[in-house]
């Protein structure tokens, strides 16, 4: 019986809708960063940057083809660390998350 983890990792990707969303999260997440440091010139800090990258790796792993399952496993999973790297970064090291 295979594992729910192992299911949802990796399985097949979602297919363009979902990467498009992932994609769109990703490019709010750069704009907001750019427009608070180049615009705004105020240290936004950098979770945006973490939210970004972890959106983008998802995305990317939507929209590889059906055939390619462990590569989007792979990417997936990455995604999800980066995004835990920013949950402990917020408890052990919060002035580099925000500042």
């Amino acid at each position: 019986m295979p594992s729910i983890i192992d299911e949802t990792v990796f399985s097949e990707p979602s297919g363009r809708p979902f990467a498009v969303i992932q994609f769109c999260g990703a490019l709010f997440f750069s704009g907001l960063y750019v427009y608070a440091v180049v615009v705004e010139n105020s240290p936004v800090g950098n979770w945006p940057l973490f939210m970004a990258a972890g959106s983008t790796l998802s995305g990317t792993a939507e929209s590889l083809p059906k055939t390619r399952r462990q590569a989007a496993g792979v990417l997936r999973l990455t995604g999800i660390f980066v995004l835990l790297c920013l949950l402990v970064a917020l408890f052990f090291a919060p002035e580099f998350v925000i500042q």
